[in-house]
């Protein structure tokens, strides 16, 4: 299983050259499986960047988010009630976004690495809070 940044979402679904040679043959092995999972928060997030004009998808929101989480072996994972009590409650210092939280919180609850190339959560990592694959290599 691996739980994907909402970044690594977007890069994967749009063939991004962000996205990184292994990164991608990991997120193609684990879809053989259906385990490659995306935090619910995701859809919230990638429809803000949008709605703010931080992201164009080329077409509707709904419609991007409704294809790209029907591709064999992506699945929404819920957002459980201990993973909302968790994305609270990290440990160590992490920054206050919500969205970042809930997909830490999210790998955390089912014990997955999370795919991400933000530096802050790569950072995080260090300290052994959540695991990580690097979205760029």
């Amino acid at each position: 299983m691996i739980v994907l940044d909402t970044h690594a979402l977007i890069w994967a679904v749009s063939d991004d050259v962000h996205l990184g040679r292994k990164a991608r043959a990991r997120i193609e092995e684990t879809a053989q499986s259906n385990h490659v999972a995306v935090s619910a928060i995701t859809p919230w997030e990638i429809t803000m960047l949008v709605e703010k004009g931080r992201l164009q998808l080329g077409q509707d929101v709904q419609v991007w988010l409704e294809n790209s989480l029907a591709l064999p072996g992506i699945y929404l994972a819920p957002i459980e009630p201990a993973i909302a009590i968790d994305s609270v409650r990290l440990p160590g210092d992490f920054h206050a976004d919500p969205a970042d939280r809930f997909i830490i919180a999210t790998a955390r609850y089912y014990n997955a690495p999370l795919m991400t190339a933000d530096n802050a959560i790569l950072s995080y990592a260090k300290f052994g809070n959540v695991q990580v694959v690097d979205a760029m290599a």
